[in-house]
């Protein structure tokens, strides 16, 4: 059953039945008055209506015996809790929608300062998301090129980074209901039997009256909702305070993919990095294996002595070392690709992924103004938003701290049945409507309000440090990144020809020793040199990538674009 403030609403036939006979069993009616509650309670008739059909049901319930105090009790709880069900009933239903300001329908929207409308967008797409990606998924992905827009789909879809930031976007959600609830009117039911021995009680007979004062047994029963009226100003404070809590988690939410949006770009240009590494480690010992192979034809031919032999073979050793460790890196740098991406590997596969990409490391140009970067920077990060959100937060927890020196005001609304003093019959109940206000004002609290107002001034002045403290951090971190930045790209100027250099001068070293004017060394040299400005290029192209992700990440520019909106919606509003 779905008990939603002010409706009962079964969930099935056989639900309804059997709540039709354990009311049929409370009150001792029949089934047919007893069906009529529920339908009663469950449809939308006006409050005349309700009010014509409670009192025949009441009616009803009058005329039947009730044999112990235990079925008086109980039939006063059922009333009570049908009166709690019209009260709702008659004020509105209200669904319990984080997004939806104190008050509102179902289905309203909130109009705060907020974007509720993302926030709530982020929670759908959150339940959207599979929490893995099934092994023919997986199996099918292995077996086509990856390119890394796809791989950020992936990982934004599935990697535990962003499951778990969606999961603490929805704790905070609940939270700000919980922070937010202070404003709602409470609905309670109490009830009480209290027996005593006769001698503990003064029980007057009035002689000619026909009625006792007093009664050894006494039971009550009653349904009361209460409103605060004046809180010391929490009331408002929480609004706000629900308010700034949504915003924050969605930033924090935008941090986490931002991260991960990082994270992911870097593994894929590892794994770039190490399948060039392999080929320019193969290539270096392709040439190294010709050298040998023409120095065992030349020495068998008696032109070289054995010593060129022994060198070519020792460098040829030298080099494969290095392709096995390229080898490997390419290997593990997948495997931690596809972990990021956020997807299990069936057991079958081997210790190499047959993944394959379809990326290039490519230097694509990239312009930056360092000044207007760095404002730019600030406006953006939403780590710097978050914290000043989290400013806002400790400000509401002093305005909280503080409610404890005022007044508390509480209005309250209710309907009330117990047994009669007059006689001791038990079966004898009085029944009515009661209503009133409440104050309490905690004049001297052990100085706990003094204690909570420093702590809670403390936090605040200590969250404005840490948003000026991120401020400048925020600041290094662009200066740093393009700094970094820079050298990658001057790095990158460099090595524009120095690959066609060295197979130039590889060439002529070849050359030369065919000829008879050059040595063994000459050609050894220009190999190792070729190798090594291959491997700077691809490691310079690396380098500008891995530079230029980080950078836009220390400018806030590497969130998807329909991640962003709720921040750039908020920026509007407020």
């Amino acid at each position: 059953m779905v008990f939603e403030m002010g409706t009962l609403v079964p969930n099935s036939q056989a639900e309804e039945s059997r709540l039709v006979r354990l009311y049929m069993e409370l009150t001792g009616l029949d089934e047919s008055a007893a069906r009529s509650v529920f339908m009663h309670v469950c449809s939308g008739d006006s409050g005349t209506d309700r009010m014509t059909r409670l009192n025949q049901l009441e009616s009803q319930a009058d005329t039947q015996p009730a044999s112990s105090f235990v079925d008086l009790s109980q039939r006063a709880t059922t009333v009570a809790l049908i009166f709690a069900a019209l009260l709702g009933s008659s004020c509105g239903t209200f669904a319990a929608d984080p997004g939806a300001p104190p008050g509102q329908p179902i289905g309203a929207g909130t109009g705060g300062a907020s974007s509720d409308a993302d926030l709530r967008a982020a929670r759908s797409t959150a339940k959207r998301h599979e929490p893995k990606v099934d092994e023919q998924t997986v199996k099918r992905l292995l077996e086509q090129p990856l390119s890394l827009a796809d791989a950020l789909n992936l990982a934004l879809h599935h990697s535990p980074d962003i499951l778990r930031a969606q999961r603490d976007l929805q704790s905070v959600q609940g939270l700000a209901v919980e922070t937010r609830a202070i404003v709602l009117p409470t609905v309670g039911i109490t009830g009480s039997y209290t027996p005593v021995q006769r001698t503990d009680v003064d029980i007057i007979a009035p002689p000619g009256t026909g009625f006792n004062l007093g009664t050894p047994q006494n039971w009550s029963s009653q349904v009361k909702l209460v409103q605060s009226l004046y809180e010391g100003g929490r009331m408002l404070s929480s609004v706000r305070v629900a308010r700034l809590l949504r915003q924050q988690s969605w930033l924090n939410y935008q941090t986490a993919l931002a991260d991960t949006v990082l994270a992911l770009q870097l593994a894929y240009n590892d794994v770039l990095l190490a399948e060039q590494q392999i080929t320019v480690q193969e290539a270096s010992v392709e040439l190294l294996t010709n050298e040998l192979k023409d120095n065992q034809r030349r020495y068998e031919a008696g032109t070289v002595p054995r010593f060129n032999v022994l060198r070519a073979e020792v460098e040829l050793a030298n080099a494969r070392p290095r392709l096995i460790t390229a080898r490997n890196n390419y290997r593990i740098a997948k495997n931690n690709l596809a972990n990021l991406m956020g997807f299990s590997l069936p057991r079958e596969t081997l210790e190499d992924i047959p993944l394959k990409l379809s990326g290039k490391l490519e230097a694509e140009p990239y312009e930056l103004d360092l000044p207007n970067g760095i404002g730019e920077a600030l406006e953006r990060r939403t780590e710097l938003g978050a914290l000043t959100k989290s400013e806002a937060l400790r400000k509401e927890d002093l305005v909280s701290a503080r409610s404890g020196y005022k007044p508390r005001l509480q209005g309250y609304v209710g309907y009330d049945v117990h047994n009669s003093i007059l006689t001791q019959d038990l079966n004898a109940d009085l029944h009515g409507w009661i209503a009133g206000v409440q104050m309490t004002w905690n004049i001297f609290d052990g100085l706990r309000t003094q204690g909570r107002v420093q702590q809670a001034s403390a936090q605040y002045e200590r969250a404005e440090v840490d948003v000026d403290d991120m401020t400048r951090r925020i600041e290094l971190e662009v200066r740093t990144a393009y700094s970094n930045f820079i050298q990658a790209r001057e790095v990158l100027e460099s090595q524009k020809k120095v690959q066609e250099e060295a197979e130039e001068s590889l060439r002529l070293a070849r050359a030369r020793s065919e000829a008879g004017t050059g040595t063994q060394l000459d050609v050894l040299g220009a190999q190792t040199a070729l190798t090594e400005a291959r491997t700077t290029q691809i490691q310079a192209l690396h380098d500008y990538a891995a530079a230029r992700a980080r950078l836009q990440r220390a400018l806030g520019e590497n969130v998807p674009s329909e991640y962003s909106t709720a921040k750039n919606a908020e920026n509007t509003k407020n």
